[in-house]
């Protein structure tokens, strides 16, 4: 047996030094008990047995001791582990946290730039920078800030005055438009750098100047900005104030053309406005051109020029930008102007073809004049109405809206409403239209409550008004009621010249008819009816006065064949209808009647008599 014996192969030599496990560990029990067994018959095997034995025994006892101070110290770890683990969990979210909020702001700043960068690309301001001016005059209060501050102001006031559908460029002080919030690390500020951007993408147009007193003791204001040539307004000591008001309009001459001629038609300097846009459409930019020419048009009209030529103007602006909406509608009323109705009905009809039918791409405003030849009264007081708010209760038309919005109450049988739009009124107090409407609506609604005496009265009122281009250029045809209105209050020769100096209108034409058949002339009111209907035959009044002069006369078939004429072509006028449930009920047709006067009422609400009939009409219908 080698040296070693038995134990050597199952517990092996252990140095007792060494740190290296002893096999014996893993000894299978039973192979030690054999060990054991073999060492009772040697003693030298018995000793080195127990040797091992002592060895094993000492150690499971470092073992025991280990365990139990490792089993004290896990707890402790444990906790200390527990602590270590939600102080690095909580160090990781704040380090996250901090990271989706650096990520936020940057892409803050990035929409930031992105948004300031967008509306430099977009922005097309006025920008009214501080000017210069000399120690002596600012220590007089005209410093440089407050020149340039008098001039934003009244380039506000100059574009507030304007009304126009024409897209207006925005003003602001380059001065108070700076927002104090510093960019980290750059010592800029968000408003310089909104600046800059505008300065090198945007198309704002940057007005500077200088004040100086001259030597003989008065002032020059000089303007000058992009685009803008420079040039200086002179004046005394006291005159900055209208300095400032001819350097305004400079500017928006310069900047605005269409616009600034707008702002004089407005205002009523209409010969101003027409030797401007001659002056200015050349250098005109080739977008805003064909609103110069519809803006020179209508100043052209509002001087009394001929309508032809204004025509010719509305036409060449729809040559330029073929969806000009508006120029149609002033191609309307330059041919009703000029005598041709049923030309001005063609207008508007090839307008709605031109927007894809109605509603279209033409905004409903722009057929006012269409609305006013068919009697399309609900809606013209629906887009007139629209109209007014946009403009502070005046409208971007030529005219303010109120008394045309009165107008139309009148004709829809609505004294309440048409009183109260007139008191109601804004507008230029030396807006003539305003005058001439209200003493028109006045006599109207006289006529109808059987006060011809006012009535009159009033319509020579307004025929004087009448006589003023920019009144009868923008109502044409309305001198034709200032006849029947003479006729009633027993003035024939009044009657018949106003039908005389009125013109070739089918309101002229048939109220001629009417006046004709009250003298007894029935042929020749016939006649007159005939020639209302021929001057238009796709407009709804001749057929209108036509049907009920026959009623009148008895011939109840030939009426209802003239009021349902009228009532095709004008099918949300109230009046044929009205007059359709006047011939039933005499018929005695009660239910049709009633089914017409409730046709009539739905563009008629406020028309007492015609309530009144209705309520006939249903009981007798019971």
């Amino acid at each position: 047996m080698p040296e070693g014996g038995l134990f050597e192969p199952i517990v092996g030599v252990e140095d007792e030094d060494s740190q290296t496990p002893s096999l014996a560990e893993g000894t299978d029990g039973f192979a030690a008990a054999i060990a054991m067994d073999e060492a009772r018959h040697d003693p030298a095997l018995a000793r080195r047995a127990g040797d091992y034995l002592d060895k094993r025994s000492r150690l499971v006892d470092l073992q025991i001791r280990r365990f139990e101070e490792e089993s004290r110290l896990t707890e402790e770890e444990r906790r200390l582990a527990i602590g270590a683990a939600k102080r690095k969990r909580f160090a990781d979210r704040m380090k996250n946290g901090l990271q989706v909020f650096a990520a936020l702001a940057a892409t803050m700043v990035g929409l930031g730039l992105i948004i300031m960068l967008t509306d430099s690309l977009a922005s097309k301001s006025v920008i009214v920078e501080p000017f210069d001016a000399p120690p002596s005059l600012a220590a007089r209060g005209l410093s440089g800030k407050v020149v340039a501050g008098g001039l934003f102001d009244e380039l506000t006031r100059l574009q507030a005055a304007t009304r126009s559908t024409a897209v207006k460029r925005n003003l602001s002080n380059a001065w108070t438009s700076d927002i104090k919030v510093e960019v980290p690390e750059t010592g800029v500020s968000i408003g310089e750098i909104g600046r800059l951007l505008h300065q090198r993408f945007g198309h704002d147009l940057h007005i500077g100047g200088d004040l100086i007193q001259t030597d003989d003791g008065g002032l020059a204001l000089t303007v000058r900005g992009d685009g803008v040539l420079p040039k200086a307004f002179t004046g005394a000591t006291g005159d900055l104030v209208r300095l400032t008001t001819e350097a305004a309009e400079y500017i928006y001459g310069q900047s605005q053309p269409s616009l600034y001629a707008n702002y004089l038609t407005n205002v009523g300097r209409y010969g101003e406005a027409v030797a401007f846009s001659r002056n200015a459409y050349a250098a005109t930019r080739p977008e805003d051109r064909p609103y110069l020419l519809n803006v020179w048009a209508n100043a052209l009209n509002n001087t009394g020029g001929a309508p032809r030529a204004s025509l010719a103007l509305y036409r060449q602006a729809l040559k330029l930008e073929p969806d000009f909406w508006v120029a149609y509608n002033n191609v309307m009323n330059s041919t009703w102007l000029m005598g041709d109705e049923e030309g001005a009905w063609r207008a508007g009809e090839a307008m709605r073809r031109a927007a894809g039918g109605r509603p279209g791409r033409a905004p409903d405003l722009y057929y006012e004049n269409w609305d006013t030849l068919t009697w399309n009264l609900a809606q013209w007081r629906v887009e007139s109405v629209a109209d007014e708010a946009t403009q502070g209760g005046i409208g971007t038309s030529v005219t303010a809206e109120a008394p045309a919005i009165a107008d139309i109450d009148q004709r829809m049988h609505d004294p309440v409403d048409a009183e109260f739009q007139l008191q109601t009124a804004q507008g230029d107090a030396k807006d003539p239209t305003i005058a001439a409407l209200t003493h028109f609506v006045h006599g109207r609604l006289a006529a109808e409550s059987g006060d011809t005496a006012r009535a009159a009265a009033e319509m020579e009122a307004f025929g004087v008004a009448y006589a003023d281009p920019v009144v009868s250029s923008n109502y044409p045809g309305y001198a034709c009621w200032i006849a029947p209105a003479e006729e009633a209050a027993g003035h024939p020769e009044k009657a018949d010249a106003a039908l005389k100096s009125a013109g070739h209108f089918v309101d002229c034409a048939r109220f001629r008819g009417d006046i004709l058949d009250h003298r007894g002339d029935w042929r020749g009111a016939r006649a007159a009816y005939a020639a209302a209907v021929a001057i238009a035959p796709d407009l709804p009044a001749g057929y209108y006065s036509w049907g009920v002069a026959l009623a009148r006369h008895g011939d109840l078939a030939g009426a209802i064949a003239k009021l349902a004429a009228a009532n095709a072509r004008g099918p949300h006028w109230a009046d044929p209808l009205a007059a359709l449930g006047d011939v039933l009920a005499r018929q005695g047709r009660w239910k049709e009647a009633t089914a017409r006067y409730d046709a009539a009422l739905k563009f008629a609400p406020a028309w007492a008599a015609l309530h009144q009939a209705r309520a006939q009409a249903a009981r007798r219908a019971r």
